[in-house]
């Protein structure tokens, strides 16, 4: 005999009654949805997208992130980012240099200087200060970011590798679907990717169809840093439809069997 639930009635092998044998099909369902379905926040991430998504296929404009580091405005700088450091009158230290992965870079007469977390401006006036000190009277100094490598995509759902991605280059939506290895061929849904973004300080989405953009139908539209790409399950929505009667998708999610 097998016992359910705590409080519930007791199962026995030999005599499965259909109440039974429906609710030990349930669990075992259960269990096997339960290792293979996305996090909470990942169904709450589509659920919101459902509601405030563009059309399949629309274009987000470009991150805050973009549109700081084209204006030059408080952009950031992180590991990996290359950035071009002019100093006046003195081109030995007017070169191109990558931040290393411990957030700093390494100049000629100034030495090792923190460069991650901090905006172009503030880089400036840190190799000034470090000059002044063994080099230079008023040296005037100018960093721009030539390439933001830092940059990060979270990809998840019904993908063979869901995880945080570098992005060390221009990347469309196929090519960071690729980085987690595809959409997982037993779960995944392609005709449903969601993008979400957070533009102008609040959170945008929209989804697209990866089978459309392999056809090329539609267009392959560009990523960028801190976007969340989250792709759908085929059997999602009626997975949930079939349980919604009887049992909590949060205690699915959070409570071992």
């Amino acid at each position: 005999m097998e016992r359910g639930a705590p409080g519930g009635s007791w199962c026995s092998a030999a005599m499965v009654v259909p109440a039974c044998r429906n609710r030990l099909v349930a669990i075992s369902e259960i269990n096997h949805m339960r290792r293979r379905l996305p996090s909470l926040a990942v169904v709450a991430l589509l659920a919101f997208a459902s509601s405030t998504a563009l059309a399949a296929g629309g274009n987000l404009p470009p991150p805050d992130s973009v549109a700081q580091l084209r204006s030059g405005a408080d952009y950031r700088i992180g590991p990996q980012d290359t950035l071009d450091v002019n100093v006046s009158q003195l081109p030995e230290l007017s070169k191109t240099f990558q931040v290393d992965s411990g957030g700093k870079i390494l100049l000629p007469l100034v030495g090792q200087i923190q460069a991650a977390g901090r905006t172009p401006a503030e880089l400036s006036d840190d190799i000034a200060r470090g000059l002044k000190k063994s080099y230079m009277k008023d040296p005037q100094v100018v960093v721009a970011v030539k390439d933001a490598q830092s940059q990060r995509v979270t990809i998840d759902g019904a993908v063979t590798q869901p995880g945080v991605y570098p992005l060390t280059g221009p990347t469309t939506l196929l090519q960071a679907v690729s980085l987690a290895k595809g959409p997982d061929p037993r779960l995944a849904n392609p005709k449903k990717v969601a993008v979400f973004r957070t533009i102008g300080g609040s959170r945008h989405s929209a989804f697209y169809d990866l089978t459309q953009i392999r056809s090329g139908k539609t267009e392959d539209p560009q990523v960028y840093g801190n976007d969340i790409i989250v792709v759908d399950t085929s059997g999602g929505k009626s997975f949930m439809q079939n349980f919604s009667g009887g049992f909590s998708l949060l205690g699915m999610l959070v409570r071992p069997w």
